[in-house]
């Protein structure tokens, strides 16, 4: 049900919301699969000392959604001094501390871990982090978080605590800001690739933003200039794999974001638009989407210097902008898979074959793809030893000789053993 609802009103850049509470129950399944035996002991001891303790933000929204969610935040009204000396009373172990002092303890209980965070409220921010204060006001809270879907509460007994209409954009399958967009990005200019992420997750359809929106998203976008090459990482590979994603991308261009985040100024839309369709069924990683808008490896390493990606996955971006015209034009049958099994066993590098496949999900040889999941590299059965037996003891007529010996084997479909190999060194 919904309590009275009011306008709010503004003092300065600050609106103040009054009261508008939507609640409802929740008794799914996946709500009830939650209270294992460390959750059950974790409410017990709050409300022991009469402190509410709520699931906060991603975890509703997924459990609105009808999914049990990966992990579960909590929200409560004990302080984090509170918290502590409730913890050490009770004998529970507190580790990995290091957000205390924005508010947020984290307990071990039955072998679990939980993060409990206290109610806060942005004193200040600089657009990258936030001074907060504490509070025991839900809505305060609430007043904060980004997007509507993102900003409710879930008691233990399955109420639902909504301020600003997230369960309904949630059905409807929007994506709002709350409050004032202009507002929340300034707070965290992090936040504009978190609305293209999260329209990602729940828009049903490529193009339905609120024009308003986009415009305070365009009027922001130097914003993110001051924010770290890894936070824009950690949301931008999470968007591509999503729902849309060759929209989105398309749409961030048009808005002028990229300059922003280390990707190239004439990026290849039209390639990532193919790439992003034929891959997008076969569980891609990030940057084999990503790579789409690279024409040239100097472009990763610029990409890199932004976003300071992993050693793999640059490694991963630079193979594929280097291969996925020369390794698939190599083929004389369209559905072979020899010139990839080939690179393969020639190559010295480990992880080679998960490349190839990666490769395999940008041109969309699902077929092929398929194939070569299920493949084993074969082991070589010759090596220098066995040509040393055989009196062979130059190292230049050795190398020559194994290069010669593993073209033969490759021809005959690495089927042929020790014994038939060395017997064309004999001949």
């Amino acid at each position: 049900m919904w309590s009275r609802i009011l306008k709010p009103r503004v003092i300065g850049r600050t609106a103040f919301y009054w009261r508008s509470l939507f609640t409802m129950q929740l008794n799914t399944s996946e709500f009830k699969s939650l209270f294992s035996e460390g959750l059950k002991g974790l409410a017990e001891l709050f409300g022991k000392h009469q402190h509410e303790l709520r699931i906060a933000g991603g975890a509703v929204r997924d459990l609105l959604s009808g999914k049990r969610p990966d992990d579960v935040d909590f929200a409560t009204t004990a302080t984090p001094e509170e918290m502590k000396q409730m913890f050490q009373k009770a004998g529970i172990r507190m580790i990995n501390n290091k957000g205390e002092k924005h508010g947020t303890i984290t307990a071990r209980l039955h072998n679990e871990n939980f993060e409990v965070t206290t109610l806060r409220v942005d004193v200040q921010t600089d657009g990258r982090h936030a001074e907060v204060e504490f509070t025991t006001d839900w809505q305060k809270d609430s007043e904060r978080r980004d997007l509507t879907i993102n900003s409710m509460f879930l008691g233990l007994d399955g109420t639902l605590y909504d301020y600003f209409k997230g369960y309904e954009d949630l059905k409807e399958r929007k994506v709002r800001f709350v409050g004032s967009a202009e507002q929340r990005i300034q707070e965290d200019y992090l936040r504009i690739l978190r609305y293209f992420r999260f329209y990602g997750r729940v828009a049903p359809e490529p193009d339905r933003h609120d024009p308003k929106t986009l415009v305070a998203i365009r009027e922001n976008r130097r914003g993110l200039a001051a924010i770290s090459g890894e936070r824009i990482w950690t949301e931008l590979k999470k968007m591509v794999v999503g729902n849309h994603a060759d929209h989105l991308l398309e749409l961030m261009y048009s808005l002028e974001l990229v300059q922003y985040l280390g990707l190239p100024p004439d990026g290849n839309v039209e390639e990532i638009k193919r790439v992003w369709q034929k891959a997008k069924d076969h569980s891609p990683k990030p940057m084999t989407i990503l790579a789409a808008l690279f024409r040239r490896p100097e472009e990763v390493e610029r990409m890199d210097l932004r976003l300071k990606v992993s050693k793999e996955e640059k490694t991963l971006a630079l193979f594929l902008v280097k291969y996925r015209q020369e390794l698939c034009k190599s083929r004389e049958e369209p559905d072979s898979l020899k010139p990839f099994t080939d690179f393969i066993i020639d190559s010295r590098e480990l992880d080679t074959q998960s490349k190839v496949c990666e490769l395999l999900k940008y041109q969309g040889e699902e077929k092929l793809h398929a194939e070569l999941s299920g493949w084993s590299v074969p082991r070589f059965p010759v090596n220098g030893h066995d040509l040393r037996r055989m009196g062979i003891t130059s190292g230049k007529e050795i190398g020559s000789t194994l290069q010669d010996l593993r073209d033969v084997w490759k021809k005959r479909g690495y089927q042929m053993d020790k014994d038939e190999l060395l017997s064309h060194v004999k001949s």
